[in-house]
């Protein structure tokens, strides 16, 4: 007998419903295979990377329980794009699809991201470092080097400029918070056959992709 279900999460079986219901909510990736192999092997990849999607969403909200945040209600399918692409693009086609569909993980986040602490001279150094993005507007507009010969007026002040780094910093390590968090919370996770991350060499159809 086929099992019903696609993952099973800490003795918690994820269903293939919730699998099938994204499957049918998110467009094939590669509308252009027309030979029939061709079709089939991007539709078990897909049916792979809906499974994460989908895994990843089961261990956000448990995550979300353990940590005393309401978790939201089960996300339906149709709200897969949510979240601006621009907002996700740097995490991986997996995680940014998670992060569109999942408020569970989108509030996962948030809180790891508000737990990082930005040390004031790691703000500094980065300030430092990085002076041609704190050009003024008026030095722009003059084509200045930021790296000639320039005046300490051609720059945003680091007083004004911190907030906004900080912020960033915070931001990048919150990120790398949730990545840690995820390769850690997934490796107790066992997927039925055809359910296999994509990227799994164990699979003939394994392919890695950012």
């Amino acid at each position: 007998m086929t099992a019903e279900h696609a993952a099973v999460v800490r003795g918690r079986t994820v269903p293939k419903r919730r699998v099938d219901a994204l499957l049918a909510a998110v467009p094939a990736r590669d509308p252009e295979a027309t030979r029939p192999e061709a079709l089939a092997r991007a539709e078990r990849q897909r049916r792979r990377w809906a499974t994460q999607v989908v895994v990843i969403d089961e261990l956000a909200q448990r995550a979300c329980v353990e940590r005393g945040l309401k978790p939201p209600a089960e996300v339906a399918p149709d709200r897969v794009l949510a979240v601006a692409e621009t907002d996700v693009a740097d995490l991986g086609s997996i995680v940014a699809a998670a992060l569109a569909h999942s408020p569970a993980a989108r509030l996962l986040l948030a809180e790891l991201e508000g737990e990082q602490e930005v040390a004031e001279a790691a703000v500094r150094d980065y300030y430092d470092r990085n002076r041609d993005r704190f050009l003024t507007a008026e030095a722009l507009r003059r084509g200045v080097d930021p790296f000639g010969r320039v005046s300490s007026e051609d720059f945003v002040p680091y007083d004004q400029a911190r907030e906004g780094v900080a912020r960033e910093l915070r931001r990048a390590a919150g990120r790398r918070a949730f990545f840690g968090w995820l390769d850690q919370s997934k490796a107790g996770v066992v997927y039925t056959a055809g359910h296999e991350h994509p990227g799994d060499p164990a699979h003939p159809d394994h392919e890695h992709r950012h």
